[in-house]
């Protein structure tokens, strides 16, 4: 199934159905009287949050979601019925958006939330309606409300424990694959995660969400490279495991540019909990990671893990530090 993580689609509630002008016709019964019914109400379209669901690929093939008008009203006080709703599925996580792209509608976060986006018409009164001791035979039947139409933008952000950032060719995709049972695309170049790819990790009887994002590069937060259309991921995560690649050479120079990228798209993500790991140091010798981990301790105010993830090397030191911010361990 293909990633999709941004859609646009028309919707569009049922009108109301007419009421029924209508008198009664029936033998023995003189001056019968009005008996015309209300008209059914219009469907309305709903949005509801599901967890089976990680993108929005459903909607790049339907575009259109109509909900049918009531039914006309009919004599002998009939009402009309309603139009059936219309209930768009999407993953928790998505979040709705007006056609500027920037009013904000709704923000489905939890499993099970659920959002009307149109109302339906309401039915037109029957002639019945308006039978009064003055006005006996009234000859007045309404056509029903309209209902409503506009385009939105849906949006997924998706929610992760924990996400994995860095520069393209950090090891993200290698990580995610050595420590979940995840199948992610690696390669010797950059950009080889062309969208998010999620996995499940097992740690002291314990699991959680990994999330790789695509690699950030200088500007990503202006819509430079691959990753700016998934910073918003970002936001979703209890907290950022940074990994760096210890085989170039200004380590600390790649720390601060994620870090900056980060801070430009939005304020608030720097300061999310953040575990900095030095990768691929199988590649090096104890004394470069002595110096590289020194440099990215004193730029990052935290512990530094020296880690291998082809080989396997501190993974799982790493894993139990991420766990400490998303399920902190109850005391004894």
């Amino acid at each position: 199934m293909k990633f999709l993580d941004e859609a646009k689609i028309f919707i569009q509630s049922g009108d109301g159905g007419p009421g029924s002008l209508s008198f009664r016709r029936e033998k023995f019964i003189e001056h019968g009287g009005p008996d015309g019914g209300d008209g059914g109400k219009g469907g309305s379209v709903y949005v509801t949050a599901i967890s089976n669901l990680n993108t929005l690929i459903d909607y790049r093939y339907q575009q259109h979601f109509k909900a049918p008008r009531g039914q006309h009203g009919m004599g002998r006080n009939r009402s009309g019925a309603a139009g059936d709703d219309v209930i768009m599925k999407v993953p928790v996580g998505t979040q709705i958006f007006a056609e500027d792209k920037e009013t904000l509608i709704a923000d489905l976060i939890q499993e099970g939330q659920t959002v009307r986006l149109a109302r339906g018409g309401d039915g037109g009164f029957g002639n019945s309606h308006y039978k009064t001791s003055t006005n006996q035979a009234p000859r007045r039947a309404d056509v029903g409300w309209p209902g409503t139409e506009f385009w939105i933008w849906l949006r997924l952000k998706l929610i992760a424990d924990a996400g994995l950032i860095g520069l393209p060719n950090a090891g993200k995709s290698t990580f995610l694959s050595a420590v979940t049972r995840a199948k992610p695309k690696i390669a010797d170049y950059p950009f080889t995660t062309l969208h998010p790819q999620l996995g499940v990790v097992y740690c002291y009887d314990r699991e959680f969400v990994l999330a790789d994002l695509p690699g950030l590069i200088e500007g990503a937060h202006e819509g430079t490279g691959l990753g700016h259309r998934f910073l918003g991921h970002v936001e979703r995560c209890n907290v950022l495991l940074h990994l760096i690649d210890g085989t170039q050479e200004d380590v600390g120079k790649a720390y601060k540019t994620i870090r900056q990228e980060l801070k430009l798209y939005h304020e608030d993500l720097p300061k999310k909990p953040e575990v900095v790991a030095l990768n691929k140091c199988d590649a090096l010798s104890e004394d470069e990671i002595k110096e590289k981990v020194k440099v990215l301790k004193k730029l990052s105010k935290t512990k530094v893990f020296a880690i291998s993830a082809a080989a396997h090397q501190g993974t799982h030191d790493v894993l139990a530090e991420l766990l400490t911010f998303i399920q902190p361990k109850e005391e004894d």
